[in-house]
Order: C-alpha cells, then sequence, then structure tokens
C-alpha cells in the first residue's frame, strides 16, 4: 500500500476511534438503553473481524516475493464479489454500533457502509473488469 493511502487511512481510523470514544464518554450521564446490545455486537464485531482477517489473508498469499503483475484474488466470497473483504469490515463496525449505542456511532457505521458500497465505481473502471463479477461487495444476483 502506498504510503499516500496508508497515513489517511490511518488518520481516518485514529480520529474515528477518538470522537466514538468521547461520544460514549459522552453518553455516561444518559440512561441505559432498555436492550442491552453488547453482547449480540461483540459477536458481531468478532465474526467480522474474522472474516476479515481470512480474506486479507488470502490477499497477502497472491504474489510471490518481488512481484509486481496484478492477478485475481480465487477463494472463499472472491469468486462472487471482487472486495469481499469489504462485507466483514462493515460487519464490524456495526458491531462497534450495537455495543455503543449511541446515534453518532451508527450514522458513522452507515457513512463507512455507503463509502465501501462506493467502491464499485472505482473498480469497474479499472483493472479488475475481467473478474467474474465486477461489484465490489454485493454481485448481480445479491450475494455476498
Amino acid at each position: 500500500m502506498a504510503l499516500d493511502s496508508a497515513i489517511p487511512i490511518t488518520l481516518s481510523y485514529f480520529l474515528s476511534a477518538a470522537t466514538m470514544t468521547y461520544a460514549q464518554h459522552l453518553t455516561q450521564v444518559l440512561l441505559e438503553p432498555p436492550i442491552n446490545l453488547l453482547y449480540p455486537g461483540i459477536m458481531t464485531f468478532v465474526v467480522g473481524i474474522i472474516d476479515n482477517f481470512y480474506h486479507h489473508y488470502l490477499l497477502s498469499n497472491l504474489r510471490e516475493n518481488g512481484e509486481k503483475e496484478y492477478k485475481i484474488p480465487k477463494g472463499c466470497l472472491f469468486e462472487f464479489v471482487i472486495c469481499p473483504h469489504y462485507l466483514p469490515e462493515i460487519i464490524q463496525f456495526y458491531g462497534i454500533s450495537f455495543i455503543s449505542q449511541t446515534l453518532y456511532t451508527f450514522c458513522f457505521t452507515v457513512g463507512t457502509t455507503f463509502y465501501l458500497l462506493g467502491h464499485n465505481s472505482y473498480l469497474t473502471g479499472n483493472q479488475v473488469s475481467s473478474a467474474s463479477s465486477t461489484s465490489a461487495i454485493i454481485n448481480e444476483n445479491g450475494v455476498a
């Protein structure tokens, strides 16, 4: 990953974590929500992070040392969509939203969902058009 991408992404995650933590701190004076989503949120987050790790593991094994050519990943959800590692990332954010149960975190999660769904327009115009599906997360059959 190029440094010009790594810095904004790292900064974005840092700022989102800081602002979500601050929003959570501000809710300490409010009543607890009537439904506790802590445990479903933890389960959702863990499922998302395990799936995300697996897809990133598949991506990391695509090229041998020093190879530069573009390769289309194979296996698991890569057979259906181009960026299956985006879906578990979205699932992770929904897990965080369930855990925190704040409007700010939910809005951040919805924004992240639309941001990652929007990568489809980038992908269809670049090297990935030869793949079986040019959809980022959900293909034409609705399979993610």
